[in-house]
């Protein structure tokens, strides 16, 4: 097998195993989705899988300027043009849900930003005033948690409506539903806090809310640096436990910061059953020798697919990739988000 090698999940046909990354672009205005939205995806339709740009939950999700919703009608409309156009050219797309937690700004949410507990992540946070650190966010009541579940339940159903083949729970890096499974961040004594069944409770039902309504996968980062959301090794055993569960059909894992790992990886294919992604720092020689190797399914990219829409060509010819320009990452219009797809060899 490699990446150019089909795959199915429950009769789910994905005539490749290259899969583009999540990536926030800011490029939303008011956070619906439009023509440039589904000009971007469109060039990428020919992976095997396409996650799209994490997208809020709900009002209370918010952190950031220009980034998609799926709790209104009119961000339901938009996005059914985005997966319209990507299943006409014979794509599979899934819509990544997101909720920032407490590492927002009162800009976003006219109020405190609410977390697990009322513990300062100390992470950046970028209102139109200009870059600044997290508060001490106000700790999520009881009522409040049963509502944010049922915010994923209802973003998922709109995520279905919307012609998204699935939905994939963003529960990595420094966001509400990794702050709820750190012991650094989540003090609580209820339900939803203390052990370490406890503490993923919240993704638990999360996921349990979003499969009501068709697939759903999962993004997890267990080998995360970085301030208080650093993953020691207490806290990876915990992840252990959790993907052993995982009640998902597929698990997303971002790997270390130092470049592919296989045995890292090799730690969860041996407890997760459904099909696995891995994602950080593959090219096109490591991604088949992950999936040869028999530890991933298929591998996800980022700043590949960012400069290189036709990569899953490229893989396919051999042809070099372009490097993607950072300072065009995020907002803007078309200027460094529609690539032009030429073949240079």
């Amino acid at each position: 097998m490699s990446l150019l090698t089909p795959a199915d999940l429950d009769g789910w046909h994905l005539p490749n195993r290259v899969v583009v990354a999540p990536t926030t672009r800011a490029r939303v205005p008011g956070g619906v989705p439009g023509d440039l939205q589904a000009a971007y995806y469109a060039q990428r339709a020919g992976a095997g899988l396409v996650v799209a740009e994490g997208t809020w939950v709900s009002e209370q999700a918010v952190g950031f300027s220009d980034v998609p919703g799926l709790y209104t009608e009119a961000q339901v409309d938009g996005w059914r043009q985005v997966t319209d156009v990507v299943h006409a050219l014979g794509g599979r797309i899934v819509a990544q849900l997101w909720h920032t937690g407490a590492v927002s700004h009162p800009h976003f949410l006219g109020a405190r930003p609410a977390g697990p507990s009322a513990v300062n992540p100390d992470e950046p946070v970028y209102p139109p005033s200009g870059r600044c650190r997290t508060g001490t966010p106000r700790e999520l009541g009881p009522a409040e948690i049963r509502a944010t579940v049922a915010d994923y339940g209802k973003a998922a159903e709109n995520a279905r409506r919307a012609g998204f083949d699935g939905v994939e729970i963003a529960a990595n890096g420094v966001y509400l539903l990794a702050q709820f499974l750190h012991p650094r961040l989540n003090h609580r004594t209820d339900a939803y806090g203390g052990s370490t069944a406890n503490r993923r409770r919240l993704l638990t039902e999360v996921v349990a809310a979003a499969a009501a309504h068709g697939r759903v996968g999962v993004r997890l980062s267990p080998w995360w640096t970085g301030g208080l959301f650093t993953v020691d090794d207490a806290l990876r055993a915990e992840y252990d436990e959790l993907v052993a569960g995982l009640a998902a059909d597929y698990l997303h894992l971002r790997g270390p910061d130092s470049g592919p790992d296989f045995a890292a990886f090799a730690r969860y294919r041996d407890l997760f059953d459904g099909l696995l992604i891995v994602n950080n720092g593959f090219d096109r020689e490591t991604g088949d020798a992950v999936i040869e190797a028999g530890i991933a399914d298929a591998v996800s990219y980022a700043r590949h697919f960012i400069a290189n829409p036709d990569l899953v060509t490229r893989f396919a010819l051999g042809l070099p990739t372009a490097e993607a320009d950072p300072a065009a990452f995020y907002g803007g219009g078309a200027a460094g988000y529609l690539e032009p797809a030429v073949l240079v060899p």
